[in-house]
């Protein structure tokens, strides 16, 4: 996967999670997407290179910095519980990542709140 392709992929995940939002508060060149308005990821380019910042959990995060060399310490974020995602990545993978960045963020809202329930969302029947 290339850097249009990072982007878009993890764009088109975005827009198909409920209560999304797309909105640029750093400027046009920083995509961020917010849910209940809690930011779940960022879409950049640093130095030439498309970059996708996303939460995750601290023990994830680490194993994820561990076994792929394109994840490394959020950018410009809390390092414990960010991520940057750089291209080269599986787009399954990519996605994943993203939808994981946005339940994060969701299952921290109380239940009347969230847009989609945590637990199963996303998970066959």
């Amino acid at each position: 996967m290339d850097d249009s392709t990072l982007h878009k992929v993890a764009q088109d995940r975005a827009g198909e999670l409920p209560g999304a939002e797309l909105d640029h508060p750093f400027g046009p060149e920083w995509d961020v997407y917010r849910v209940r308005g809690k930011v779940f990821m960022l879409l950049a380019e640093l130095h030439g290179e498309a970059i996708v910042n996303l939460k995750a959990d601290p023990e994830e995060a680490r194993m994820l910095r561990d076994t792929y060399p394109q994840i490394t310490p959020g950018y410009h974020m809390n390092k414990r519980h960010w991520v940057t995602v750089r291209a080269g990545l599986d787009e399954q993978l990519v996605r994943d990542l993203v939808t994981d960045s946005y339940l994060l963020v969701v299952e921290k809202f109380p239940a009347r709140q969230r847009p989609v329930d945590p637990a199963t969302f996303g998970r066959p029947d």
